[in-house]
């Protein structure tokens, strides 16, 4: 899989190395290998679908969030930068690697009491996997795992998450 992503040097911002998943998007076969891997994260051993809704932060947790739901026979919810949701939302700030910025995600996305999974393509810090952890909760729901394409193990991103099981499918 690592063929299949390119690093950027200096973006967003100075010092920052980027994951392109470009590349992976544009090879069919690849992607729908690690749609079905990511799609794990929402069942049991016994392959039983344990999630009643996948949340993707913006935008490529979209990307890959979508058709994870689709496999798993489940509804999405996406998780936006502030101002792009245009019903009722719970908002909500964080610190990322290189700033600060704020989510939001539909009152009525999550039901009360339902489990979700929360799925994005890289985790680093944890800061946007442990905010929309809140958006989850404050929409009543709890969030049963985590599963992410990219895990950078030299942040300390895992501690952000609780005690929701974790799937990465790949680390630098």
């Amino acid at each position: 899989m690592e063929r299949l992503l390119a690093d950027v040097p200096d973006f967003p911002a100075e010092g920052v190395v980027f994951k392109d998943v470009t590349p992976l998007l544009a090879d069919p076969e690849a992607f729908a290998l690690v749609v079905d891997a990511l799609a794990d994260a929402g069942r049991d051993a016994d392959g039983r679908v344990v999630v009643d809704r996948v949340v993707g932060m913006e935008a490529r947790g979209f990307l890959f969030g979508t058709p994870v739901a689709q496999r798993l026979g489940v509804g999405f919810a996406p998780v936006r930068k502030a101002g792009k949701l245009p019903r009722a939302v719970h908002e909500v700030d964080y610190a990322l690697e290189y700033g600060t910025a704020t989510l939001a995600l539909h009152e009525d996305a999550v039901r009360p009491g339902e489990r979700v999974l929360v799925l994005d393509d890289v985790l680093a810090t944890g800061g946007t996997a442990a905010a929309t952890r809140t958006l989850v909760e404050r929409c009543g729901g709890v969030v049963a795992g985590y599963a992410f394409l990219l895990e950078l193990t030299f942040l300390p991103g895992r501690a952000q998450l609780g005690e929701a099981d974790v799937l990465v499918l790949s680390e630098v």
